[in-house]
């Protein structure tokens, strides 16, 4: 009987961002990945993003919403007081995006922001979302504040109490290995915990957010243990690879198979 080989979701916000987006969907499916996934295309010509995906056979698992002005610090825009209006054109434009390339997931992000007034502002953007999009899969990703000082959704707790809280039938949690372990620590545990609710599942070395394969986190280990808990989706390679994406993919051959 055939091994079961998991299914890789290349990040091209990260892996070969040196590329146009086209050319990188095309290099994804030349190594072996079985989906593409990205930060913020917006913006760019999603009829050609769409007829290389066709080409390829490759699904687009999903993007983000815009993050806002990066000189200012903004890494979203949905939890901050005061800016319903532009929290909501960013979803608008992110679904229509989304919708012109097929993707499955819209990540909603919530940014920079803190206290009562930005857990308002988060939940009417989320309703807003999905609502607006009741074909797509709103995600929501606590990410660590190592890296994005200040990002009002910080772990899995605080995420999966809005998703209860909310019983929004499209809303889902992406689950990223890297910013839980830097964060929460208990990977597996804790994707023990949010596995009714998780949509998507991503992945990167730690500390360092490098390939796979190096560093704190043993995803020999992880993958093993999603596998047990039934995962059948895409897993996000969402890592930096230190240089070109093509020396990095070593991983790939490691942690391809189920029970390799």
């Amino acid at each position: 009987m055939a091994q079961q080989r998991r299914r890789f979701s290349a990040n091209l916000g990260f892996l070969w961002a040196d590329l146009p987006l086209v050319d990188a969907i095309y290099a994804a499916k030349s190594k072996g990945f079985a989906a593409v996934e990205c930060h913020w295309p917006q913006g760019q010509d999603a009829g050609q993003i769409r007829a290389a995906l066709t080409e390829t056979g490759l699904p687009m698992v999903g993007l983000n919403t815009a993050r806002g002005d990066a000189a200012a610090g903004e890494f979203g825009l949905s939890a901050l007081p005061g800016r319903r209006a532009d929290a909501r054109s960013a979803v608008d434009a992110a679904v229509a995006f989304a919708r012109a390339v097929g993707a499955v997931n819209l990540h909603v992000m919530a940014g920079v922001a803190s206290g009562p007034d930005a857990h308002r502002a988060f939940l009417d953007a989320l309703e807003y979302a999905c609502a607006t999009a009741p074909d797509l899969t709103v995600v929501i990703e606590p990410i660590n504040t190592f890296d994005v000082p200040g990002y009002f959704l910080a772990d899995t707790a605080q995420a999966i109490d809005i998703i209860d809280k909310m019983s929004l039938q499209n809303l889902k949690l992406m689950f990223d290995c890297y910013h839980v372990a830097r964060t929460e620590g208990d990977v597996l545990g804790r994707l023990a915990a949010c596995w009714p609710h998780v949509g998507h599942i991503q992945f990167a070395g730690v500390p360092d957010r490098g390939r796979p394969d190096q560093g704190s986190l043993d995803y020999a280990n992880v993958f093993n243990g999603i596998d047990r808990l039934g995962w059948t989706g895409f897993l996000g390679a969402e890592y930096k690879p230190g240089g070109a994406t093509d020396d990095s993919l070593g991983w790939m051959d490691r942690y391809s198979y189920v029970n390799a």
